[in-house]
């Protein structure tokens, strides 16, 4: 069975949020197994001067990249990565499976992605040039995984 993990910087505390992310786990559980670790998100300060901020985004950073292994194929969710449409990333997808490779995708915090971690990634994937939560963008890339896999089966989903 397909094995996907989510690296995500901060935690669902609202359960709109965490009912949502369960509908799509129930949905997904009979072709793969996504698990979802939930990393320390920093305190901001009222004021955050840009030392506090490359401090935050190091810490964060630091924590998600030491669970990222050299042979897995990470895609980091990135407002100033590439898009595309849901067959084509499906495909990409499809392939990166075929290949044998460990998945998984990173969601940053509130300030986003630490430099290095964005260097690391195999595939910096917007979700469009809007900017969303990143509870949302979770949710956002649960939806997506679904029919992501959906399509992977040849199964009909609104493409």
């Amino acid at each position: 069975m397909v094995k996907i993990e989510i690296l995500a910087v901060g935690r669902l505390k609202e359960r709109y949020w965490q009912a949502a992310c369960a509908e799509y786990e129930r949905r997904l559980r009979p072709v793969c197994r996504v698990t979802v670790s939930e990393l320390k998100e920093e305190r901001l300060g009222e004021k955050t001067d840009p030392a506090g901020i490359r401090r935050t985004l190091a810490a964060e950073g630091g924590r998600l990249l030491a669970r990222v292994r050299e042979d897995d194929w990470l895609v980091v969710l990135d407002i100033a990565g590439e898009s595309c449409d849901s067959p084509q990333m499906a495909a990409e997808l499809a392939e990166v499976i075929r290949q044998g490779r460990p998945v998984k995708f990173a969601i940053g915090g509130a300030l986003g992605l630490w430099p290095p971690v964005l260097g690391r990634a195999d595939r910096r994937l917007s979700l469009g040039r809007l900017t969303y939560t990143h509870q949302l963008a979770r949710v956002i890339l649960w939806e997506q995984l679904y029919r992501w896999f959906k399509i992977i089966r040849g199964e009909p989903y609104h493409c």
